[in-house]
C-alpha cells in the first residue's frame, strides 16, 4: 500500500506545547521580584546570624554580671561591622539553671517599592 495525499490529511494532529510570550513575561517578573527580595533581605539575615553567634560566644564565656555581658557584646559589636540593629542595652540577660541566657529581639524594615516595606521580626536567644 502506498500512502497518498488524501490519507496523510487524516493523520491525528499533535498538540503543540510551549510557553507564550505572556507566560514568559509573567515568570520573568515573578522570578525577578523574588530575586530582588532575596538580595535585599540577605544582609539582614547575615546580621541576625552574626548577632546570634556573638551572644552564643558571650554566653559560653559565662559573664559574671549583666553589665559584663552587655559590655562584651558592645566590644564585639565594634569589631563586627555588620551588627547595627542591636546594642548591649537591648539584650535580655538572665540566668537559668546556672547558665547565662542572652536573648534579643528586633524588627527590620526593608523598603521595596515606594511606600511598600518588608517587615522582618528577628528574635533569638542562646541555647
Amino acid at each position: 500500500m502506498t500512502m497518498t495525499a488524501s490519507s496523510s490529511r487524516h493523520a491525528p494532529r499533535r498538540r503543540q506545547r510551549g510557553l507564550t510570550l505572556f507566560g514568559l513575561l509573567f515568570w520573568a517578573i515573578l522570578i525577578g521580584f523574588v530575586g530582588y527580595v532575596a538580595v535585599v533581605a540577605l544582609p539582614t539575615m547575615n546580621e541576625y546570624w552574626t548577632i546570634q553567634r556573638t551572644v552564643d560566644k558571650i554566653a559560653a564565656s559565662n559573664p559574671g554580671t549583666v553589665g559584663e555581658a552587655r559590655t562584651a557584646f558592645d566590644r564585639q559589636k565594634d569589631i563586627e561591622y555588620s551588627i547595627q540593629s542591636v546594642s548591649g542595652k537591648d539584650l535580655e540577660v538572665t540566668k537559668e539553671d546556672g547558665q547565662v541566657v542572652i536573648g534579643f529581639a528586633y524588627d527590620k524594615e526593608i523598603p521595596l517599592v515606594g511606600p511598600v516595606y518588608l517587615l522582618i521580626k528577628y528574635e533569638g536567644r542562646t541555647r
